[in-house]
């Protein structure tokens, strides 16, 4: 009736060894499979450098692709990045249960395997996407033991990746003829879009292409790669995945028979933020506008052909929101070695000609040294052995700092250099960004004239600040998500009355001074011109971009007769005629009024006398401050407006060393600047202004107030005697004037002398001198010889 308990434990035990046995042998599997992992590693793309590198721009589109060590162009992509519509195409064609399976489709391979034998030949395959995946990261033979071993990696994948990785491994290294791997290289290698972008008839050509990617490339097969890719529409209408009607309208569409190009556009900036790629980034992602990009280099690359040989241009476009750079040309024509197309020219440290003044005009009016109208003087000056001159080799006597500016004058802007002091120029210019490389050890006055280094990338950033109140910002090459550390350059009223006397400058080829013929909307912008034509600048601004224009060679040799006017400013603005939404007027900030000021003093014209006003100027001014005109540089001690005595008799100047205690009257008025008699009215000179001394106050002989050059006329030449190396000797004498008489060559302070005192003076250079000669009232004469 009943079982002992000695033949219950004796019916039970087998089963426990069964399944001892059982959990032993899963327990081996699984360390034979850890074994097996340890000691083969998938040979997965992120352990080693299977992808190329490639450098895209705001939308994702490539610029230029850098293909791995063995020259295999894999652009690396994720899932989100390929059209629904390809792996719609792929799964549906390749391997329908993917997503069900472990890696091997028993039905599939039965199925592959009863239509082999039932055609008598291989005419479909087994392989899943997991097992083809396996076999492209580990090769091996057609062998029984290569299809183990394939079988083995398989699982092997499938046990560390998911689904979604596999596939999107799949995406990236599956063959597609030649050096292209993946279906992102793919896309754009043939179609000239992104995967993301495909259409059906697209997403079936590249879902097929991999099965046999040397007989199916469109561009050189195009008939055989339409016909596999209508019968992978064929499998996707059977299968009802797609409509009938999106079917038909697939099979129009033809292969085209082309093969783009690996792409070569922003080839320096590329290389620039590979070399800087310390994260090993695949896919490199920038702020450039790709169609803004292609255009412009299109462009400049016309642009030199028109140049002389080895001439080479760049570009740099930012948006003034974030200092986002939109475009990118470091040379003109990339690998062109006639023009050194390998060198990038928006780093290249060069001198930057005249392009620094607007910065200085702007300290100095934070400063309180100018307002927009100071007056100011472009006359003949030196300091100590630094001796400028215009560009124009002329000198237009007195200028406002607007005019100065706008006509880029080389005097005013060394003068005022030397007021606000190059030290603290140079300072404020790194601080804000804007790196030097001086020649010396210490800035000096030559660098407000080109006397240093910089490059096309700190200009921009520094113009910049015309639209953004101020302030400068790192350049932005690659999308950033921090808030970017902005620097203090100048006020927000510097700043906009800066860029309001630019945008006045006008455009070349255009009438001077009207600037609107080329539209109502104005770009501010500012030239420059190396020593010896070297380099030639165009930087423009407005309230949305910042555009910075370079043209030269390379190699520093000079281009006679380039300037940046001639040959970096139509440049400039036909970038600007481009970009639809620029010269856009910048926003003025508080704090600017206009206010009429008078000439010779620079103060307003309803706080002075009628008589003080010679010339009137509508001047922008900040927070109401209006710098006064600047002391006269030969008298700085003189009080200005001056007052005199006047002996009411006859109406003669009168001082208190001869009034003998005259009843006299008091006179005040206003004068110039002596250095600039000889450019404004007689009716304003100072013999003019100051009526003569009495008889009993004048000391000495002459003519009274009048001074006079003895011995020199206008257009003398001097030449050292025949067969002789001793340079000329000239006698300077001068007859009349009031006190001391000081004396200049080219603005150079020479001697000090006194009425009919004479001096002699050797000059061994040849060439044209002015030589002037002013005595303590401020009356002058000047003569002009040359030396031969």
């Amino acid at each position: 009736m009943g079982t002992s308990i000695l033949q219950i434990k004796t019916m039970r035990l087998p089963k426990r060894k069964t399944a001892l046995f059982l959990t032993a042998s899963i327990c081996s599997l699984i360390a034979l499979a850890f074994l097996f992992d340890s000691l083969f590693p998938l040979n997965l793309p992120n352990n080693n450098n299977l992808f190329a590198h490639v450098v895209v721009d705001k939308d994702n589109r490539p610029l230029r692709a850098f293909p791995d060590k063995n020259g295999v162009w894999r652009y690396e992509v994720n899932l989100g990045e390929v059209s629904p519509l390809y792996i719609e195409a792929l799964l549906n064609y390749e391997d329908r249960r993917f997503w069900y399976h472990f890696g091997i489709d028993p039905i599939a391979i039965l199925r592959a395997s009863y239509s082999n034998i039932k055609n008598g030949k291989i005419v479909s395959g087994g392989s899943t996407i997991s097992m083809q995946v396996a076999r492209l990261l580990h090769p091996h033979s057609r062998s029984l033991s290569g299809k183990l071993y394939q079988i083995l990696r398989t699982l092997q994948l499938e046990w560390q990746l998911s689904k979604k990785e596999i596939l999107a491994l799949y995406c990236n290294i599956a063959p597609f003829g030649g050096t292209i791997e993946g279906v992102q290289a793919a896309s754009f290698t043939y179609l000239n879009k992104p995967a993301s972008e495909l259409t059906r008839a697209e997403a079936a050509l590249l879902a097929v292409l991999p099965q046999s990617p040397t007989r199916l490339r469109p561009d050189l097969h195009p008939q055989k790669a339409q016909i596999a890719r209508n019968k992978v529409l064929d499998r996707l209408q059977g299968f009802d995945k797609w409509t009938q009607t999106e079917i038909e309208q697939a099979r129009l569409e033809q292969v085209v028979a082309y093969r783009h190009q690996a792409p070569q556009h922003a080839p320096l900036l590329a290389r620039r933020l590979l070399q800087q790629n310390t994260q090993n980034r695949r896919v490199i992602k920038t702020t450039i506008d790709g169609d803004l990009q292609r255009a412009l280099e299109d462009y400049i690359r016309y642009y030199v052909e028109h140049q002389p040989d080895k001439t080479s241009a760049a570009a740099l476009v930012i948006d003034n929101r974030d200092s986002a750079v939109l475009a990118y040309i470091g040379t003109a024509d990339f690998g062109n070695r006639e023009r050194f197309g390998h060198v990038d020219m928006v780093t290249a440290i060069r001198s930057p000609g005249s392009t620094l003044k607007p910065f200085l005009y702007a300290m100095a009016m934070d400063k309180g040294l100018i307002h927009s109208h100071t007056l100011m003087s472009d006359t003949p000056r030196s300091w100590n052995d630094y001796r400028p001159g215009n560009f124009s080799g002329g000198f237009s006597g007195p200028v406002s700092a607007n005019e100065a500016l706008q006509r880029s004058l080389n005097i005013p802007a060394v003068t005022l250099l030397d007021k606000f002091g190059p030290a603290d120029f140079s300072a404020r210019l790194q601080n804000a960004g804007i790196q030097l490389s001086m020649p010396n050890a210490h800035a000096n006055l030559a660098i407000i004239l080109g006397g240093v280094g910089t490059n096309l990338e700190d200009l921009v950033r520094g113009y910049s600040a015309f639209a953004n109140r101020g302030k400068t910002q790192k350049l932005q090459f690659s999308p950033r998500h921090e808030t970017p550390q902005k620097r203090y350059f100048f006020s927000p009223q510097a700043a906009w009355i800066t860029q309001d006397s630019l945008s006045n400058v006008s455009r070349p080829g255009s009438v001077h001074g009207i600037a609107a013929l080329a539209g109502k909307k104005k770009l501010a912008w500012k030239t420059g011109t190396s020593y010896g034509f070297r380099d030639s600048w165009a930087i423009g601004v407005d309230a949305r971009y910042t555009i910075g224009v370079w043209v030269g060679r390379p190699d520093g040799t000079p281009n006679p007769g380039a300037s940046g006017r001639s040959h970096a400013g139509p440049l400039l603005h036909t970038i600007a005629d481009h970009l639809q939404d620029a010269r856009q007027a910048v926003t003025q900030p508080n704090g600017i009024t206009q206010r009429e000021i008078c000439w010779p003093l620079g103060t307003l014209k309803n706080e002075q006398p009628k008589n003080f006003c010679h010339k009137s100027q509508l001047a922008w001014v900040m927070n109401n401050t209006i710098p006064p005109s600047w002391p006269d540089r030969l008298h700085p001690l003189a009080s200005n407006p001056t007052t005199i005595q006047i002996d009411p008799k006859n109406q003669r100047r009168v001082h208190s060393g001869c009034n003998h205690n005259l009843k006299t009257e008091t006179k005040t008025v206003a004068l110039w600047p002596s250095e600039l008699e000889p450019w404004i009215p007689q009716r304003y000179r100072r013999h003019n202004q100051l009526p003569p001394l009495a008889r009993h106050c004048i000391t000495g002989l002459g003519n009274e107030t009048e001074i006079r050059i003895n011995g020199l006329e206008n257009g003398t030449r001097f030449a050292a005697p025949v067969n002789s190396n001793t340079a000329p000797t000239i006698k300077l004498q001068a007859t009349g004037g009031e006190g001391d008489q000081h004396w200049f060559i080219d603005g150079r302070f020479h001697h000090r002398s006194t009425n009919l005192t004479s001096a002699q003076v050797t000059i061994a250079r040849a060439g044209l001198y002015q030589i002037v000669v002013v005595d303590s009232a401020g009356n002058l004469d000047k003569v002009q010889i040359e030396i031969q």
